[in-house]
Formats: structure tokens, sequence, C-alpha cells
């Protein structure tokens, strides 16, 4: 909990490109299952058609290993920030 004492909400951003979401999309829908995460936004673009999708997660710890996980997948960045 914060200082008011309400809950940390925490917002995971994942992209990737094309190419990498056609190799590790099986792959990425498999880690993002194991965690508590709720989908907040999935688009493509269309220029490029990389993806951005974007998580909210109460835990930081869970947090900090679904932003761990998606990074050992090739192509794929994630970060992460407090709500």
């Amino acid at each position: 909990m914060n200082v008011t004492g309400s809950l940390i909400m925490w917002r995971v951003i994942i992209q990737c490109s094309a190419e990498s979401w056609r190799n590790s999309a099986t792959a990425f829908k498999a880690i993002a299952a194991k965690y508590p995460a709720t989908p907040l936004s999935s688009k493509k673009m269309r220029d490029d058609e990389r993806r951005i999708m974007e998580y909210q997660l109460e835990s930081v710890s869970d947090t900090e290993e679904f932003v761990e996980e998606c990074m050992t997948l090739d192509g794929f960045t994630a970060m992460f920030e407090s709500l």
C-alpha cells in the first residue's frame, strides 16, 4: 500500500515486431497466462505491424517476473510503471 492507503497497481507494456510476434506469439501467450494480469490493450500498428500490449497487475513481484520472462523472447521488449 502507498501512503494514502490505496493499492498500487502496475502496468506492463510489451512491444515486439511483426516477425517476433509470428515466431513467438504462442510462447508469449503461455507466459501471459501464468500471471494474474488483466489485459488493458493490444494494438497492431498499421505501418509496420508491430504489437504493443498492456497488462495490469497488482503484485510488483509478479510484474517483475512477467517483464523478465517477456524479455526472454527474441525481439520482445517490456517495461513497467505504477498506475
